[in-house]
């Protein structure tokens, strides 16, 4: 029996689900540093001062869980397609910067957004990301060529030059409490300088979604946003830092068909 050609439809994060897209720790670096993961990074996390692959055994065991997981998806007859890997661990450049290695391809919820019969690459705002899209092409062009509804699109690519971060946004000595005042007055690291977000700040309900604006997402994405999507309704909203659970957990998902 020839396998079921690829169906792109997916509304919201709650309906059952029949295809998805899960992640690969495989190669996953730990990013360079940068202004736009300086600004995230907690001043404890062994992120800090260091960059380059991560260990063998934690590749291992964050597989293992992706895997695990999968399978699990795949026992209750959900379709689980699985991206490709580039080289993590290299270095990239364009005209307006160099980053001394990437991140990987764990979450694809980061990169992809699925509205509708749409699959929209986000523009990603970390340089260490800016190429992570072409994992997921092999299968975006998979689904372009098996349902011919599919409507396969990208936002604005950008440029990510100095411009697009505030200048001295953490300066020396900053308390914590500095820090999270700024969080909470939506004081982020980027600036208005072109569209940015990451897919997974979007939550889908039908023919809404909420934009959440924090470091990786500006208020220019949203306005992208309201333009590219002018059928939906598209909410701006803003999260304190102890209620960012819910959207964590979806990170690890692409949603393409869900009835």
């Amino acid at each position: 029996m020839s396998e079921k050609k690829t169906i792109v439809n997916s509304w919201n994060e709650w309906d059952p689900l029949k295809h998805v897209i899960v992640g690969k720790a495989d190669g996953t670096c730990i990013p360079a540093p940068e202004p736009a993961l300086d600004a995230k990074v907690p001043e404890d996390s062994d992120m800090r001062g260091q960059f380059g692959p991560r260990t063998k055994d934690t590749v291992d065991k964050a597989n293992q869980l992706l895997d695990d997981f999968s399978n699990m998806l795949i026992k209750r007859g959900i379709k689980v397609d699985r991206p490709d890997p580039i080289d993590f661990n290299k270095k990239t450049s364009t005209p307006d910067w160099e980053a001394d290695t990437m991140f990987g391809c764990m979450p694809p919820r980061d990169v992809l957004l699925t509205v509708g019969s749409e699959i929209l690459e986000a523009t990603m705002s970390y340089r260490c990301r800016w190429f992570e899209y072409l994992c997921y092409r092999p299968l975006l062009k998979k689904y372009y060529d098996e349902d011919p509804n599919m409507r396969w699109e990208a936002a604005p690519k950008p440029r990510l030059a100095s411009t697009t971060y505030k200048k001295n946004y953490l300066p020396e000595g900053i308390t914590l409490e500095e820090r999270y005042k700024k969080i909470e007055n939506a004081d982020f690291i980027l600036t208005e300088e072109e569209p940015l977000f990451d897919a997974a700040e979007i939550l889908r309900f039908g023919k809404d979604l909420f934009y959440h604006n924090n470091f990786t997402s500006n208020l220019k994405g949203l306005n992208w946003l309201r333009r590219h999507f002018p059928n939906h309704r598209v909410h701006q909203i803003n999260l304190p830092p102890d209620n960012l659970i819910f959207y964590h957990i979806q990170h690890f998902l692409c949603f393409l068909e869900c009835h």
